[in-house]
């Protein structure tokens, strides 16, 4: 049994893993701003990450054996926490993203995520402050796109094809678009789980096998949908629909399997995921309340 503390962990794949690890026999707190309360036989910690001093409070004495980060996104955010975590943890997984590897991401918004991943990632690894031993053991999980569960995945990524088909309105992809990586949104937290309990440290990529592109994809929203998917070229560089890519980053997920994970197939979940967002959008449109006459 470890004592696991999960920094955020209150919605889409972060609450797979907080059950993973608690049905595992781990003892596991959540900590976050007092936005969502933690599921049954799990500990709660209420603070604002950003602030060292509320943070510090509210851990009072606790050590844990290891940390997994889920919403660290800037490098502010990580040295607080490298100072706050040293001495009460032996291990800190933060989850990352494969978009620390794009080089040239079509958006500032996108930029920034990016970015902030990069530099927070770099600031885990930095060296110590006072030259002495590292604080603790860094781990950062570069996920690949994460899909599935339907209303779950907040994105609406998937939402964004089913609708666009489904209506017969053109997608927007390259001329050539690059493949790119998915994995499930239990396999990635079942991945966390397996990742708190081990040693390594440094960069891991986490992704299904079988990379895809946006083609691939609209083919099999298709199919699913029972409508030809219909395309809209766009200029290189230019803004597209979500996993349209005219740069090459995919992840390879051979280290991670090299340490001892089994990840599935993108083949194998990929059209559940589909459907489940089709099934999702239409309890949306049957559950939205309808106007006032005339509105």
């Amino acid at each position: 049994m470890q004592k696991i503390l999960v920094i955020g962990g209150s919605r889409y794949f972060g609450k797979h893993l907080v059950t993973l690890l608690r049905d595992a026999g781990d003892e596991v707190t959540l900590l976050n701003r007092g936005s969502a309360a933690p599921p049954p036989g799990v500990g709660r910690l209420v603070a604002d990450r950003d602030d060292e001093g509320q943070l510090l409070a509210a851990l009072g004495g606790r050590t844990f054996d290891t940390v997994v980060d889920q919403v660290c996104y800037t490098p502010l955010q990580a040295a607080v926490a490298r100072r706050v975590f040293a001495g009460r943890t032996g291990r800190y997984v933060m989850t990352s993203t494969m978009e620390v590897y794009d080089p040239a991401p079509p958006t500032p918004e996108a930029r920034a995520y990016a970015e902030g991943k990069r530099q927070a990632e770099a600031v885990f690894r930095g060296e110590p402050e006072d030259g002495g031993p590292e604080p603790f053991g860094f781990a950062a999980v570069r996920t690949a796109h994460v899909l599935g569960g339907g209303r779950e995945e907040f994105t609406g990524r998937l939402e964004h094809y089913v609708g666009r088909i489904a209506a017969g309105t053109p997608v927007d992809v390259h001329a050539a678009p690059y493949a790119t990586s998915f994995i499930h949104h239990r396999e990635i937290a079942r991945f966390l789980q397996w990742a708190a309990g081990q040693k390594f440290t440094g960069v891991v990529d986490a992704a299904s096998h079988g990379a895809l592109d946006v083609l691939g994809l609209c083919e099999l929203v298709a199919e699913q949908v029972g409508r030809p998917a219909h395309h809209l070229i766009v200029e290189q560089g230019a803004p597209a629909s979500p996993f349209s890519f005219d740069r090459d980053y995919a992840l390879d997920n051979g280290r991670a399997a090299g340490l001892g994970f089994g990840f599935g197939r993108v083949a194998d979940w990929l059209p559940g995921a589909i459907g489940e967002s089709i099934n999702a959008s239409i309890n949306a449109s049957i559950t939205e309340p309808l106007g006032e006459p005339g509105h």
